[in-house]
């Protein structure tokens, strides 16, 4: 397997609740690397740009509304496979579907503020870093 980078988000409702030490520390325990991490606001802008694809879907605007809402932690993350690894240790999008001991599973309480975001493919990971880490 590959070496990857890979674009990881804690959400405004992880941060909120104080997750973040504990979801950090489960990419850690399962061999990955932290590159860049950085707290902080998603300006309107980067969250249009994140979620353009969803641009026209009914939950649109309450996407773009939630994310810009708090401060959120964003992360570069390595290491072999760190794409599906990252998938994998952060559960189904839907956290009532994610399973116990996943993220989502754990800590998240509806689909709408589902603790973590975490890009899909490399591909998606490099337009990601280049979105927030600009």
């Amino acid at each position: 397997m590959a070496v990857e980078k890979t674009y990881l988000m804690i959400k405004p409702d992880g941060v909120r609740n104080r997750h973040i030490g504990e979801i950090i520390n489960r990419f850690e325990r399962a061999g990955l690397s932290l590159e860049r991490l950085e707290l902080g606001l998603v300006t309107d802008e980067q969250a249009k740009a994140n979620y353009a694809e969803h641009e026209g879907k009914p939950f649109y605007a309450g996407l773009i509304s939630y994310i810009t809402s708090g401060t959120v932690v964003k992360m570069v993350v390595s290491g072999e496979g760190a794409v599906s690894k990252c998938r994998q240790l952060m559960g189904a999008t839907d956290p009532s579907s994610a399973a116990p001991g996943t993220i989502r599973g754990d800590f998240g309480l509806i689909m709408d503020e589902n603790v973590i975001h975490g890009s899909d493919s490399t591909e998606s990971a490099a337009r990601e870093i280049g979105i927030f880490f600009s």
